[in-house]
């Protein structure tokens, strides 16, 4: 994508960076992403909206007076993290509590309500309401499995109009949820997006057709058609709309708030001809245009392809949808003029960056433990860096093609976050501990959570064990295992990393029972984890955003549960024990 030559791993960043110095007006840059330059006042409800980049205007262009107080800004195509939700949440938050909105995806989720937790620790009120507009991606008896795409802007305008309103929390989450509820959207793509850094889209639109359905984040579509004129395009999106129209709202009553979606390289001029068939079409059925925004709302990438939206009005939220806002991408009528300036921050941290080279080594001396585990960590990491593409490929087959970089992202974070603890005597279980929260707030999405609380799971295990022998490792890894079952929510035979991981510690435990050396058992482990993660190419994924393109993805193994193989197998080689390693080398 693109034409600037950019490193991929930090192509984010350096966006959000580039944004937050080109709206000053509006934005500040904050430690996980940008909050309102203007004062948020006392007392009122802080809303936070966030997901992935690659999305623009969405997340970071929606931040700004009656509109949202904060954006958390995740890597390209996958979820921010949990430290990141809490540091933007913690910097909007004035005492009258959080609400949290974002796009139905699972590391959105996952991460989301990681975070959500670790703010109401602290003693603040926190609401989420996630959009579930898009209407493909499961039937209406299941929409609370439905993916966020374009209709999110309805939610986020209400939502932050209340606020700006000065309306209590609990209101503010009614109205929300009440918008997401009257809101359907649609889309359909001629051609897919392309990763930064990357030579070939994420999919492909065969000539003369449209792929129906598609996600945001180069998800194909869930079905195909043929490429038709404007006419027959916009009746067959107002009429699987309209067929979903809320139960409360007559048909001969209907408002609506029309947003035609172009998702990053769609003529502004081909929109404008397909928003005139939607509007001929509309009128012809009588159903009543009360707003309309036609433009780019919520892109993907360089993907060619638009979405239609649906917002079914009544005189409460059609209210908050004419109130005033002002961000950098979206404004509407004429505010009061500020009373103050801008609100300093108390704390200010730079945005946490990928490691781009080597990490540093910590000039005290490593003991034979902090040797050991830290070769492990390089020999992931190693092991990574060559699975990257293998690994995007299994990815792009029914997701977003990111899983390579986001596994890389974790194991260097992780890394990175060991050697310092390891500089500063930690023992293994700290060790862990720690590269779990840095691996979950580099790697992000599904997967950095994840990976995240197995690794901060397992070294709670070992924190406990005074010395640690096979059964300690034996019950570490169980432990990882439960943390995984338990953030994801996946059963065996879901199509996950549990299909990997669980492999594993039933046949480490085993051999342990039967006598085997911890070495041998872990080598054996690994390789039937491998054996387990392969055999996910005869099932169909249960969870994240494989499951609405099962069949897609069949043939094909889990990225999760073959990244997780392969983690496994890099640990497990040539293991000699955490009291001491064969080559010291290999920790720095």
């Amino acid at each position: 994508m693109g034409y600037l030559p950019t490193d991929p791993a930090n192509f984010a960043s350096e966006a959000i960076d580039g944004f937050a110095a080109a709206y000053p007006r509006h934005v500040r840059r904050i430690d996980g992403g940008v909050m309102r330059l203007a004062p948020i006042p006392t007392g009122q409800v802080g809303v936070v909206v966030g997901g992935g980049s690659g999305h623009y205007p969405a997340f970071a262009g929606l931040v700004g007076r009656g509109l949202a107080a904060g954006a958390v800004c995740g890597n390209i195509f996958a979820s921010p993290s949990a430290g990141q939700v809490v540091r933007v949440g913690s910097a909007v938050e004035r005492g009258a509590g959080l609400l949290l909105t974002f796009g139905n995806y699972a590391g959105d989720v996952l991460h989301f309500t990681l975070g959500a937790e670790r703010l109401r620790r602290q003693g603040i009120d926190v609401r989420i309401v996630t959009v579930t507009d898009d209407i493909a991606s499961a039937p209406i008896d299941q929409q609370e499995l439905r993916r966020g795409i374009a209709g999110g802007l309805a939610v986020y305008k209400v939502a932050g109009a209340a606020a700006e309103a000065g309306l209590p929390l609990d209101e503010v989450e009614r109205l929300a949820r009440k918008a997401n509820g009257r809101t359907r959207s649609l889309g359909v793509a001629f051609s897919g997006c392309t990763l930064p850094g990357a030579d070939q889209p994420l999919f492909e639109v065969p000539s003369g057709r449209m792929a129906i359905g598609m996600g945001l984040h180069g998800e194909p579509g869930l079905s195909e058609g043929p490429l038709t004129e404007a006419g027959p395009l916009a009746a067959l999106l107002v009429e699987r709309l309209l067929a979903e129209r809320p139960a409360d709202v007559p048909e001969d009553q209907q408002r609506l708030v029309v947003l035609l979606n172009g998702l990053g390289c769609f003529k502004y001029e081909e929109l404008f001809v397909l928003f005139g068939a939607v509007n001929r079409e509309l009128q012809g059925r009588g159903v009543v245009m009360a707003d309309c925004e036609c433009g780019e709302l919520v892109t993907s990438l360089d993907m060619a392809g638009v979405s239609l939206s649906f917002f079914w009005l009544d005189g409460e939220l059609e209210g908050f949808w004419n109130a005033a806002a002002d961000s950098a991408a979206y404004r509407r009528g004429q505010l009061a003029a500020e009373s103050d300036g801008p609100q300093p921050l108390a704390t200010q941290r730079p945005e946490p960056e990928l490691p781009s080279g080597p990490p540093t080594q910590t000039a005290a001396p490593l003991t034979p433990v902090q040797q050991a585990l830290l070769a492990r960590f390089k020999a992931v990491e190693e092991e990574l860096q060559e699975r990257v593409e293998e690994l995007g490929g299994l990815d792009a087959v029914a997701g977003d093609g990111d899983h390579g970089l986001g596994m890389l992202r974790g194991i260097r974070g992780a890394r990175e976050s060991a050697i310092g603890a390891c500089g500063r005597g930690c023992g293994p279980g700290e060790v862990l501990m720690e590269a779990g929260e840095a691996w979950s707030d580099h790697g992000g999405g599904t997967s950095g959570a994840l990976w995240g609380g197995a690794l901060l799971a397992a070294g709670q295990s070992l924190a406990q064990a005074r010395e640690i022998g096979p059964n300690d490792v034996a019950a570490a890894f169980g432990a990882a295992l439960q943390a995984v079952i338990d953030l994801g929510q996946a059963a065996p035979g879901d199509k996950t990393m549990l299909d990997a991981l669980q492999p594993f510690c039933l046949r480490l435990r085993a051999d342990l029972d039967a006598g085997l050396d911890l070495a041998q058992a872990l080598q054996n482990a690994a390789n039937t984890s491998l054996e387990a993660a392969t055999a996910t190419a005869d099932l169909l994924p249960q969870r994240g955003r494989a499951r609405p393109h099962g069949q897609r993805s069949l043939g094909h193994p889990d990225p999760g549960a073959m990244s997780m193989a392969y983690c496994l197998l890099a640990a497990s080689a040539g293991y000699v024990g955490l009291h001491g390693v064969a080559d010291p080398a290999q920790a720095s």
